[in-house]
């Protein structure tokens, strides 16, 4: 039967909303059509946008979301989690009643010290949803848990620095300010390099990408430029850079024979050593090799480094000769023995004479993160603090496998002895262990040892894929918060812009439910929701700022208007310039008041692998060591140029880098010629630890004998026997603390062999859902 007609439809005009947001990869608004974001606008300030905004629509509607909180089937029954799991979804009370009867059995039968907060990485930019500050407050609040400290970025530096030089705030980006750069600098020497793909980053996000900015204008003002690094990509061309290639961490012993060289032919600062320093008498010593019988002499540099005596010369006498900073990379410290480098290149800037002088001196992390040596005035960011945590009990954030597998072992950090804990519970939300875990075989062995695994998690990534219990959390676009950082002028608003996907909670919401059924839900919310959250941190930095005479718009003005921006500091900064001018009425804090060239402190501990002074200390695998003889490759991790850390793997910019649908390595061109190895091949990359499967990239710029991998591709392991299948080199790497000092990751710390992989490749199950009981629901992303 014909229907009778209605006419000609009338079309839908589809409203397009615009939302501001931020990411730890910048500002930038959220354009939503129909309950979908359809596109994301950088901010309009922004002088270099990242590409890594056009990944996150992708990404918030990708058929990898948790749709539903979701249990592992075997889990009661103490079935090994393998991440190739079958899970059942269940309702939320179900869920979340579960959550709490763990959660009680664990602190009612074991104690607070068998559960693990288990959270660490760049979650939210937002500091409301902070996933590690949250974990923190709920757990803490609930009696206490086992806690972590460091972290993974510079946690050598962190524990290593305040002994001496008094504190870290060098190593968060807190540099002289560019502007005195470019008008006083001559020369800037950077070891690990200046890669402008690490400025696509800031933790916490920012307004404004000026890395490259303030790298033109140093160029354009004359400075010259020196790449210390085995990666000749570590330095953008158009810096016109010297580059001098260096074994993997070897740089510690390059200082060392800068300095001799200072000392040797007369060049070092003697009156600044002897008015600033405490130690250079028995660190001279040390480089005459007047104990040990080994000058630290440019000849024996060179054996070590590969670097020809010649250069290492020249480049001491260009550095006394001028204005110079010398700059040193994160990546240095994330090797054994990670303090020393560190350590070497403040004695080396102190020799120089030139610290606390507008032109000269040392920083830290300008190849690493955006926004370091950037101006800004000494204003609050964003920030929500943990509360107390009765347990008073953590561990050093990369001990973790250490942790689950030893509990009961004493272990020395910085100073102190303790005992490793006996977990039985792990509860993460933020971060993703299996990937900036070294060394992943092991921790995987590690993570089948608690009970319960709770997961608060966006996407089935590798973490959730290895847990118990599931509960799906909302991105940043489903909630509203309130970003920025100590680096950036700008406070942003981050506006909810569309409803939670499937069923997903945001992280607050979550745990105050939970809160609430273990009875203390007010001490959880303080009496604050979700927006009341987000006008409390505004207002507090709103109260920092008016006590350094800044007036910030009120909490409505800024929602409204999406950010605010800071003033201009009126005084650009110059690391230790108040120190220089008077030590006496600025003391340093360290024990002497001074830059501990020696630290009794230190030397005190005990510890043969941090002595009581810079010195080479070779790493546990290096190119000079016999281990080369069978792995003859040293494998250099390193931030990935499409995503950060894993975020955002199967987004479309993380695809575009990947070769043969796997993580791309690179090889210089003899390495790759004596194996038989082209360009797009498919490679197994291999040591005792473990192998994963790569795809080839032929680079010139990659010095032989070394490789380069970025980190973050998601964890694949295979069914069987076989290699790791998608490209994750945290198979391969050393997991061994730095030292007894700082215990921090030895992540760039790792020999490999490569071959060819001759058989057909297996298919990369990375980015698929995982099975479901009761349907195939296994879904492609």
């Amino acid at each position: 039967m014909l229907r009778p007609s209605r006419g000609p439809a009338t079309p839908q005009v589809m409203t397009i909303e615009r939302y501001p947001s931020l990411a730890h990869w910048g500002a930038f608004t959220a354009l939503v059509e129909d309950g979908r974001v359809i596109g994301c606008e950088p901010f309009g300030r922004d002088p270099a946008p990242s590409p890594m905004l056009n990944a996150i629509p992708g990404m918030v509607h990708s058929p990898l979301r948790i749709g539903k909180p979701a249990i592992r089937e075997g889990w009661r029954e103490r079935k090994p989690r393998t991440g190739q799991d079958t899970f059942r979804e269940v309702s939320w009370d179900e869920a979340l009643d579960t959550v709490a009867e763990e959660l009680t059995r664990v602190r009612t039968t074991h104690g607070n010290t068998a559960i693990f907060g288990g959270s660490h990485g760049w979650s939210s930019a937002g500091r409301v949803h902070h996933a590690r500050t949250l974990v923190r407050r709920f757990l803490f609040l609930g009696g206490g848990a086992v806690d972590s400290v460091g972290n993974y970025s510079f946690g050598a530096a962190m524990y290593l620095l305040p002994h001496v030089i008094g504190t870290f705030a060098p190593v968060t980006g807190k540099a002289t300010d560019w502007p005195v750069l470019i008008e006083n600098t001559k020369l800037i020497v950077a070891f690990g390099g200046l890669a402008l793909k690490n400025g696509q980053v800031t933790s916490g996000g920012a307004g404004l990408h000026v890395m490259e900015q303030w790298l033109r204008r140093a160029k354009e003002a004359g400075i010259e430029f020196v790449v210390i690094s085995p990666l000749k990509s570590d330095a953008p061309e158009f810096l016109g850079a010297q580059w001098i290639a260096i074994r993997p961490n070897t740089d510690t012993a390059l200082m060392l024979a800068m300095a001799h060289t200072l000392m040797s032919e007369g060049r070092h600062d003697a009156a600044f050593l002897q008015r600033y320093c405490v130690g250079f008498d028995t660190f001279e010593r040390y480089l005459r090799g007047e104990d040990d019988g080994t000058p630290k002499s440019a000849e024996w540099a060179e054996q070590i480094t590969g670097v020809p005596a010649a250069a290492i010369r020249d480049l001491a006498r260009r550095s006394a000769g001028t204005s110079t900073i010398l700059s040193c990379a994160w990546a240095l410290q994330r090797a054994h023995h990670g303090e020393q480098p560190y350590w070497a290149m403040i004695a080396l800037a102190a020799m120089l004479g030139q610290i606390g002088t507008p032109g000269g001196g040392f920083a830290f992390g300008h190849g690493s993160m955006n926004g370091v040596s950037s101006p800004r005035a000494d204003l609050p960011a964003p920030e929500t603090a943990a509360p107390p945590n009765p347990a008073r009990s953590s561990i050093p954030v990369s001990r973790i496998a250490d942790m689950l597998l030893n509990p009961g072992q004493e272990y020395d950090f910085n100073g102190k002895r303790a005992t490793y804990p006996d977990i039985k519970l792990i509860y993460w939300g933020g971060g993703n262990p299996f990937h900036h875990q070294q060394d992943i075989n092991r921790l995987r062995r590690g993570w089948q040892k608690p009970d319960t695994v709770i997961v608060h998690e966006s996407w089935w990534n590798p973490v959730a894929r290895h847990a118990d219990i599931v509960l799906p959390a909302t991105t940043t676009l489903e909630r509203n918060d309130v970003g920025g950082c100590s680096r950036d002028p700008y406070i942003i608003a981050m506006h909810r812009a569309l409803n939670p996907v499937g069923e997903a909670r945001n992280d607050f919401e979550i745990f105050r439910v939970l809160a609430a059924r273990l009875g203390y839900e007010q001490a959880f919310t303080e009496g604050r929701d979700e927006m009341g959250w987000c006008q409390h941190v505004y207002d507090e930095v709103r109260k920092g700022a008016a006590q350094k005479g800044v007036e910030l718009p009120g909490f409505q003005q800024f929602w409204t208007e999406g950010h605010v921006e800071l003033p201009a500091p009126t005084k650009n900064f110059v690391l230790f310039e108040d120190f220089r001018r008077d030590p006496d009425k600025h003391p340093l804090k360290t024990p002497s008041g001074k830059i501990e060239i020696v630290s009794e402190t230190i030397a005190a501990f005990g510890y043969d692998d941090c002595p009581k002074h810079p010195a080479w200390l070779p790493a546990a695998e290096w190119l000079g060591d016999v281990k080369a003889e069978r792995w003859p490759i040293h494998l250099v991790t390193n931030q990935p140029p499409g995503r950060l850390h894993s975020q955002m793997d199967p987004g479309t910019v993380s695809q575009s880098f990947k070769v043969a649908g796997r993580e791309a390595i690179r090889i210089n061109p003899e390495d790759a010629s004596r194996r038989n190895i082209a360009a797009g091949d498919v490679v197994r990359v291999f040591n005792d630890r473990g192998a994963c499967l790569a795809g080839v990239v032929i680079d010139p710029a990659v010095m032989p004998r070394v490789a380069a991998m970025a980190t973050g591709a998601w964890y694949d392991p295979s069914e069987t026997d076989g290699p790791e299948r998608h490209g994750n080199p945290n198979v391969l790497t050393l997991d061994v603390g730095t030292s007894r000092l700082a215990q921090g990751p030895s992540s760039l710390t790792a020999l490999v062999e490569i071959e060819r992989w001759e058989a057909a490749p297996p298919q990369v199950r990375a980015h698929m859902r995982p099975a479901f009981a009761g349907a195939d629901r296994a879904r492609k992303a």
